[in-house]
């Protein structure tokens, strides 16, 4: 159990850098349409890269096939899942601090039961009545935010967010769904890269691409900085490849239920790193009484969460 926590931790430790440097790529000018599709265009090549280094290239051309055949359902799900919910992160980075953002995106686990209800899923209702907590704690902070912020930077700080609080489980969910269900709308896909984690995030990657392609098109951004540039390429490996890969570690580790919470939980730490990472780059000042407040009832909303959930 303490190995899986450890593991989960620093997950969320590198998992952080996407509220931090997004918040640093924003206050340096830097247009959040690049902050957010350049992420994806890294993440491409990684994974491709990822994929041929470990002798799974065969695998990866599979993903390619599958992709194809499948196309606008991996359009809906990758623009869902990856390009609506990383877009609004990324623009609520504009007008909020980045432990702000990452306090309030734990509202995913508020929205998740939702999710899972409107794809006919049973959820615990002990579990959606906590989530109320994890609610709470997170309008705490954003109260505290508008103390020192206007109510329109607020909201937009805010609300995006919690749009993408939905559309990442959605979007999870549909792929999910296409591989262990048979439904009206939603195809079945029972091809072997569908068991295998990297493909499945190479083909929510480039699902995703004709919306950023959209959105640059429309925004017409100016050109990114080197820096930008460098620092999408540090929140793809640190989030997208290095703080993946530990999380999905630590959840694989688990042997029981319990466990599987624990390591899910450990994600909250994101709040706290957050927080630490604007202090030491930003040179932030912390939070007061209130939004100390809300991270603590985030926290401990989604330590009793997962516990009703280890407990089913």
């Amino acid at each position: 159990m303490l190995r899986i926590i450890f593991v989960g931790v620093l997950a969320s430790l590198f998992f952080s850098s996407t509220f931090v440097l997004n918040r640093v790529m924003s206050l340096e000018g830097g247009h959040w349409v690049w902050s957010a599709s350049l992420r994806y265009f890294w993440m491409l090549g990684f994974l491709g890269v990822w994929l041929v280094v470990t002798g799974r290239g065969k695998l990866g051309i599979q993903a390619l096939g599958v992709f194809r055949r499948y196309f606008l359902f991996w359009i809906l799900a990758g623009s869902v899942g990856f390009g609506v919910f990383y877009a609004l992160i990324t623009f609520s980075s504009v007008y909020s601090p980045g432990w702000v953002v990452a306090a309030t995106w734990q509202t995913t686990i508020l929205a998740t039961p939702f999710v899972l209800l409107g794809f006919g899923r049973k959820v615990p209702l002990k579990a959606v009545a906590l989530t109320l907590v994890i609610f709470i704690g997170v309008v705490l902070v954003n109260i505290e935010q508008a103390s020192t912020a206007n109510l329109t930077d607020t909201l937009l700080g805010a609300l995006p967010v919690l749009v993408a609080a939905f559309a990442y489980p959605f979007g999870n969910q549909l792929v999910w769904e296409a591989r262990h269900t048979k439904r009206r709308f939603i195809p079945s896909i029972t091809h072997p890269v569908m068991d295998d984690a990297v493909c499945r995030v190479l083909l929510l990657t480039l699902g995703s691409l004709p919306l950023w392609g959209i959105l640059i098109l429309v925004t017409t951004p100016p050109p990114p900085s080197g820096g930008q540039i460098l620092q999408t390429a540090i929140v793809a490996v640190c989030s997208g490849v290095i703080a993946t890969s530990l999380f999905l570690y630590a959840r694989h580790s688990a042997q029981s239920t319990a466990e599987l919470a624990a390591a899910d939980c450990t994600q909250s730490m994101e709040v706290v790193f957050s927080l630490a990472g604007e202090a030491v780059l930003l040179g932030h000042v912390a939070p007061g009484t209130l939004g100390w407040s809300g991270i603590a009832l985030t926290m401990t909303g989604l330590i009793l969460y997962m516990k009703v959930q280890s407990a089913k």
